[in-house]
């Protein structure tokens, strides 16, 4: 049986409007905290900004990314720890990405493989994964989370963490500590445009 709990909005508008403009790599060059190490957007140009949903999926099975959409909302990003660190079954494909559409979700993100990878880029959704896999899950309602702490390429998500991706990588930020660093990046940032137009 699937296990959804509550949803958390810890990266609200807000928090959102604060890191609008801030790229990836201006957080890099400030902390590494929250950094996923080898995931990648699908296709690029892509930007990625939103609440985390998180989901955790059982041995093979995907069916629980189901309740996982119903129970998410506009502008959430779908964070998916695959089973065992699987790197070998594709959890997300058309299908999937066309539902996330119309429930106008900013995204997701899987620990894991993707498939129908010409169909995603055309569709021009923000997708971020370590790979890509014509193998894929089956729906064996053999259970699964929803809501709840997950491990992404090495970092620990919870529901409700903001999440930030674009061209040149993904990071995972506590409320909190997303707060914290949204003026140094801002700062950081501006200074980086007056320093590239004194180069010009």
């Amino acid at each position: 049986m699937h296990r959804v709990h509550p949803r958390v909005q810890g990266a609200g508008p807000e928090l959102l409007a604060l890191y609008a403009d801030i790229e990836a790599s201006t957080i890099g060059h400030l902390c590494e905290d929250g950094y996923a190490h080898g995931l990648q957007a699908l296709a690029r140009p892509c930007r990625l900004l939103g609440n985390a949903v998180t989901v955790r999926l059982p041995a093979i099975d995907g069916s629980v990314i189901r309740p996982a959409l119903i129970a998410s909302q506009p502008g959430d990003v779908l964070v998916i720890e695959m089973a065992a660190g699987d790197q070998h079954r594709a959890c997300w494909g058309e299908l999937r990405t066309l539902a996330a559409m119309k429930k106008q979700l900013a995204g997701v993100v899987i620990a894991g493989c993707v498939t129908d990878v010409r169909a995603l880029a055309a569709l021009g959704f923000p997708v971020f994964s370590l790979a890509v896999s014509a193998l894929t899950t089956r729906a064996l309602d053999l259970g699964g989370e929803v809501n709840v702490p997950v491990s992404i390429a090495g970092v620990s998500v919870q529901p409700g963490d903001l999440v930030v991706g674009d061209d040149d990588g993904l990071f995972f930020l506590n409320p909190a500590q997303a707060r914290e660093l949204a003026a140094r990046a801002h700062r950081k940032q501006q200074e980086e445009a007056e320093r590239r137009e004194q180069l010009r």
